[in-house]
């Protein structure tokens, strides 16, 4: 029988479908030598037969996640900082147009959206319980909560500084378990005709694109409309809109209010019609997801032992949180790829997890590129792309797994 547990929104039965084994913290880079124990988990996923919430069936404790030295921001990306002064923008010309407007942002990171709107004058708070990110949002002028969002906290805010016009989360909300305390929260901070506004990553789009590297510890939801607007239900509140979005690999931005609050777009009924069509969990669905995950695995770990007994020289580009999985899924290690190099301070000098491969400064690939490298950072392609072109100049090859294993 398939592996279960309770779904953490409905309490339903939620079935596994695919197991990926055991598992480190993915944004847990170890330093070169160090004796510290590492955690492991297992990382299994499953869907709930009663209310459709995909999720992970084993939480790793948040401190364990994100942390004082949690070593990703969000501004290093061109792309995300254009569309996160879009989005900031947006807020600004419309809910947050009004006199005395309020914006909470759940998981603000180092501020690249709140910049715009502190700018435009406008009453603000991040919530990052991440020490080290926090404070570099700080010293950007930006007003920030060192906190984990929950019930409490929200009611902290209210009584200092009012309800919120808008509360929004960027591949935030669907890193939280517990989803009962958060969402009872957002409806105690939301003004009566305000909205939550959240974007993740969208399940539809793994699928379909056999992204299984976007399941990893940090990600314990994975959303659709109908798990959404599900959700939202059991705690007041109404999905009125639902927006694709073409970044990391496919997102929905989902919109909720108070329920009769706003009349609903006709983008969700259309969402909510497509999914149930494309029957996106079902079992037979996610079983053949299941084995489309299993053949890329395979091919990924068959064409690299082959490069390396060719005396091909092979690395990985993009120290990404998801690359945990597939590298400790697939086995891969120092053996088959010699470095990762990636941009981040924090990360450079250091170990992958669980896989410990060498973490390096991006001029280690400039100064001598190798033959091929593993584009773990596959939702950056088109930056990425752009930025390397001497390295596809000087005949170095791509190699990319998501939507399958190819070199190009």
């Amino acid at each position: 029988m398939p592996e279960s547990s309770a779904c953490r929104i409905c309490g339903g039965d939620v079935v596994a479908f695919m197991d990926f084994g055991e598992q480190p913290v993915s944004d847990c880079f170890l330093p070169p030598g160090s004796s510290a124990p590492e955690h492991f988990y297992r990382l299994v996923v499953g869907a709930c037969g009663s209310c459709t919430m995909v999720q992970l069936l084993n939480e790793v404790p948040r401190e364990r996640m994100f942390h004082e030295d949690y070593p990703y921001f969000s501004s290093g990306s061109a792309r995300m900082r254009e569309h996160f002064q879009g989005v900031a923008e947006r807020f600004v010309a419309t809910e947050l147009a009004g006199d005395d407007a309020f914006i909470v942002e759940l998981g603000c990171n180092d501020g690249v959206m709140l910049k715009t709107v502190a700018e435009a004058g406008i009453r603000h708070l991040g919530v990052e319980p991440s020490g080290s990110v926090a404070d570099v949002t700080a010293a950007r002028g930006i007003r920030v909560r060192k906190d984990f969002f929950e019930e409490s906290t929200a009611r902290a805010i209210l009584a200092e500084d009012g309800r919120a016009a808008v509360i929004y989360a960027a591949n935030t909300l669907c890193h939280i378990p517990y989803m009962g305390s958060v969402l009872r929260g957002v409806r105690e901070l939301l003004a009566p005709d305000g909205v939550f506004v959240f974007e993740d990553p969208y399940f539809a789009d793994i699928v379909r694109q056999t992204s299984f590297d976007q399941i990893y510890d940090e990600h314990f939801y994975y959303f659709t409309a109908r798990s959404v607007a599900a959700m939202a239900r059991r705690h007041g509140l109404e999905l009125v809109d639902a927006e694709r979005l073409p970044v990391h690999g496919g997102e929905v931005r989902y919109t909720l209010a108070r329920e009769g609050a706003r009349e609903r777009a006709a983008a969700v009924a259309e969402l909510l019609a497509a999914e149930d069509a494309a029957e996106l969990t079902a079992r037979a669905t996610l079983e053949r997801f299941r084995d489309r995950v299993l053949k890329a695995g395979e091919d990924l770990t068959s064409l690299l032992r082959d490069l390396r007994a060719q005396g091909k020289d092979v690395v990985g580009y993009g120290a990404t949180a998801k690359s945990a999985t597939v590298l400790n899924y697939c086995g891969i290690g120092p053996e088959l790829i010699r470095y990762v190099t990636d941009t981040t301070p924090a990360k450079q000098g250091r170990l992958t997890p669980g896989s410990h491969i060498p973490v390096v400064p991006h001029q280690r690939f400039t100064d001598a590129y190798p033959h091929y490298a593993v584009l773990f950072a596959w939702n950056h392609a088109e930056e990425i792309m752009a930025k390397e072109q001497s390295f596809r100049d000087a005949g170095g090859r791509w190699i990319r797994y998501v939507p399958g294993v190819r070199v190009s």
